[in-house]
């Protein structure tokens, strides 16, 4: 199992919600959170002192899947978020020990479907 976590632009969450949707995705998790990138927040050609940025308002996008539908729903995701602009998103993929589903106590890849 692994999970996918992405960071994307408030605009793309439907858009992105609809392609997992076609996917095949059952379930995941939504979060509004602030951060920045590389660049700290600020857009090319801004001046910039150190030590400063900028947060900037983000989705967290997060769903626990089988391992070998990851290449899958990542291209699902970043076909869909199309527009090649800094600080369109970025996706993470991580491994997961175990899950529980504490109402049946089926555990692993039963817990997840």
């Amino acid at each position: 199992m692994k999970k996918i976590e992405c960071y994307i632009q408030p605009y793309n969450l439907d858009t992105v919600a609809e392609a997992l949707a076609v996917e095949g995705v059952v379930g995941m998790s939504v979060a509004e959170v602030k951060g920045f990138g590389v660049q700290k927040g600020f857009t090319r050609g801004e001046t910039v002192k150190p030590g400063e940025f900028r947060f900037h308002p983000k989705m967290k996008v997060e769903m626990v899947v089988l391992e070998k539908d990851v290449n899958r729903i990542v291209d699902a995701i970043t076909t869909s978020l199309k527009s090649n602009q800094i600080g369109e998103g970025k996706i993470f993929v991580l491994p997961i020990e175990d899950a529980v589903r504490t109402r049946t106590n089926e555990r692993g890849e039963d817990a997840i479907k």
